[in-house]
């Protein structure tokens, strides 16, 4: 019997994830993905509130979009990509760790955006401007600002240097009662559990729909189990590498402690093969 299936019965698992859903925000990318999955309209919503520019028309909309086209390099998934009529591209992604909004990561995923818009012997000025948006639980600048502006400059003239490039951190800490900006609202937002807590009709239009419908609820429920079984066949096979290094266990062995099938275990001592010790 395989060692790493799920011990919850169907039932159980059921409730375990309504217990989960009730618990989630705009703020954790589980219920952001679905909230702005398929939702051009609501994501120009929320970007023409974070940019602050109320006529933005945004013509492109996508949820995990990939970038991989980075020569071998480490590739990423933009939480929600979209691009607007002037070409603009925006990488909107929600942080609850710190260290997921780092300066660093700010400048690869800027980096991965050009290199994706730049084809071959293309001119380096027909690159689009960018917006790499973090969205984060804290204050990660600690400087009580609903949100920062990160642009580079010529640090010896003080001018901008107009590369196009912007990076904007959306403080989700932020928590002024005074403040009754779309901005202040939209943050707000984003750290309730509740549809009825929200002020911004369109997000609490979505999230009731995804907590209190069935329809939502049970789409809600099958992207938790996905994810659920995604967690569980990674493990299984990393169990079954390290079984394999061990040098323990036959192949059939090894795919009945691991739950997977013979083919799956021989592919990956396969590739063990080739990877140098």
């Amino acid at each position: 019997m395989a060692l790493l299936t799920n011990p919850l019965t169907p039932e159980e698992q059921h409730q375990k994830d309504l217990e989960t859903l009730e618990k989630l925000r705009i703020l954790d990318d589980t219920l952001m993905r679905e909230v702005f999955r398929n939702n051009l309209e609501l994501a120009q919503f929320m970007l023409r509130i974070i940019i602050g520019k109320p006529d933005l028309v945004l013509t492109k909309e996508e949820t995990q979009y990939d970038l991989q086209h980075l020569f071998g390099s480490r590739s990423i998934t933009l939480d929600v990509f979209g691009e607007d009529s002037d070409g603009k591209q925006y990488d909107c992604e929600v942080q609850i760790a710190d260290d997921g909004a780092n300066t660093h990561r700010a400048r690869y995923h800027s980096a991965a955006m050009d290199v994706d818009n730049l084809k071959i012997r293309e001119d380096f000025r027909s690159l689009p401007d960018t917006y790499v948006i973090f969205i984060t639980e804290n204050d990660v600048w600690g400087e009580g600002q609903p949100i920062y502006l990160i642009d580079r400059i010529n640090t010896t003239t003080g001018k901008h240097f107009d590369d196009g490039e912007h990076i904007i951190y959306v403080n989700g800490a932020y928590d002024n009662k005074d403040d009754t900006s779309d901005l202040a609202k939209l943050i707000h937002d984003f750290r309730c559990k509740k549809a009825d807590e929200m002020v911004l009709t369109p997000f609490a239009d979505i999230m009731k729909f995804l907590k209190e419908t069935p329809k939502g609820v049970d789409r809600m429920c099958k992207i938790m189990e996905e994810r659920v079984r995604d967690t569980e066949y990674r493990y299984s096979i990393n169990f079954a590498v390290k079984l394999l290094k061990r040098g323990k266990d036959t192949i059939e062995e090894i795919a009945e402690l691991t739950g997977l099938t013979i083919e799956i275990v021989k592919q990956i001592n396969e590739e063990l093969k080739g990877i140098p010790a």
